[in-house]
């Protein structure tokens, strides 16, 4: 005879003990690490050509920061959920 295994699946379980509305919250806060990472990831880039250019104004940090900011944004837009 086989013996079933109970299903131990961390989605089941997970699922099971959140409070209603949280998935939604989780939602948004893997929105808010993306565009830290974004936006972050921007900022590092714009200091390191400004680094390697030696320039005495950090004009590719403000450039890849606001054109991070603007991709960040662009993706938060598009993960909202559609209204009819």
């Amino acid at each position: 005879m086989s013996e079933q295994q109970p299903n131990t699946s961390g989605e089941n379980r997970a699922k099971s003990n959140l409070p209603p509305g949280t998935n939604r919250y989780m939602q948004f806060v893997g929105a808010g690490f993306q565009m830290l990472g974004t936006i972050g990831l921007g900022v590092w880039a714009g200091l390191k050509l400004d680094e390697w250019q030696q320039n005495e104004n950090p004009i590719w940090t403000i450039v890849l920061s606001l054109f991070a900011i603007g991709a960040a944004l662009y993706l938060f837009i598009r993960q909202l959920p559609k209204q009819p």
